[in-house]
């Protein structure tokens, strides 16, 4: 009898969300509250055919070159910035991801964080709670409105449009960058397509929802401040890296931007004792922009279904490294 593949998860997922996907496999599972290769997967590597991780545990070239077996790495994230992609398409390994599912989540998330930022919804709830609410106050805790607010998007995917669209019903302007043109969306939103210079220097309100590339890693540093308004705010739901995070803290303590609203942060998980925490006008919550019931189940099932096609060498209903196959054609 054939022995059965071998799969390494990170992470076990709830039995209802699994279904039947890993019945036919040997599934290892970490035995270690870290992120990453755990020392009992790391065990197991010259076996595994599968990889099962999350979007924060790193799959270094040493991982990958440690599994000569490895036929698929899926992980259960649309970015992929945690796994080493050119040494998996060098050795023909498929890397899935999860695009799409997570749209509606995360651009639902984006306008909590911008409205409740805008609100002073934080710093009012907290006054409220601790005794500083003595009665109706004419000039307390006043906010932004978004009625006529300039907001400008940096990167306008799926999830980029999906705030845009969000905010039209806001009556707020839109503007935003992308690296290729975009006439159509631009028709839709009835947005303007504008540099990264014109966009921070004319936002009231910044979201990031571009991708982590060498180009955005850092992009918003202490020169993007220094161009911002000073009544600006920043909403960060894309990755912790595109943001400078020292630069943040100076601008948000010395006034050079009003507010910020991160639901991703660098480095991530962010420590208890970080000075942002300390910050009134820094609202952060823990990478919850997929964190509904739905989002998650469905990031789950497209994961395994990956993880499925790559063990029996189908193609990836969707694969981050699509040039391996090229690569296997030619």
């Amino acid at each position: 009898m054939e022995e059965k593949a071998l799969i390494l998860m990170t992470y076990d997922l709830p039995r209802e969300w699994q279904g039947d996907f890993l019945k036919e496999y040997r599934v290892i599972l970490s035995e270690e509250d870290r992120k990453g290769i755990a020392s009992n997967l790391m065990a197991n590597l010259p076996d595994a055919a599968g990889i099962f991780c999350l979007l924060d545990d790193p799959i270094p070239a040493e991982i990958i070159h440690s599994a000569p077996k490895l036929k698929v790495i899926s992980n259960m994230a649309v970015g992929v910035d945690n796994i080493d992609l050119g040494a998996c398409t060098r050795r023909g390994i498929p890397v899935g991801h999860t695009p799409g599912v997570l749209t509606d989540g995360t651009a639902d998330l984006t306008m909590a964080l911008l409205l409740s930022v805008c609100r002073q919804l934080p710093k009012a709830s907290r006054d409220a709670r601790e005794g500083r609410w003595s009665g109706w106050n004419p000039t307390g805790w006043l906010g932004l409105d978004l009625k006529n607010a300039t907001v400008g998007i940096i990167g306008l995917g799926k999830i980029g449009r999906a705030v845009a669209q969000r905010l039209i019903g806001f009556g707020a302007r839109i503007v935003f960058t992308s690296k290729h043109p975009k006439d159509e969306a631009a028709r839709e939103l009835n947005a303007r397509q504008v540099s990264l210079e014109e966009l921070l220097r004319t936002s009231d309100i910044v979201c990031l929802h571009t991708a982590l590339t060498k180009e955005t890693a850092g992009m918003i540093d202490s020169s993007a401040f220094r161009i911002m308004k000073e009544s600006a705010v920043l909403i960060n739901a894309a990755r912790g890296s595109v943001v400078v995070t020292d630069d943040l803290v100076a601008a948000l303590e010395s006034g050079l931007i009003r507010a910020a609203g991160l639901d991703v942060t660098d480095p991530e998980p962010l420590p208890s004792d970080h000075p942002l925490y300390q910050l009134e006008n820094c609202l952060i919550t823990p990478h919850i922009g997929s964190a509904t019931y739905n989002t998650r189940r469905s990031m789950a099932e497209i994961a395994l279904q990956n993880l499925a096609a790559g063990l029996v060498g189908h193609p990836l209903p969707h694969c981050a490294n699509p040039e391996v196959y090229q690569a296997s054609d030619s």
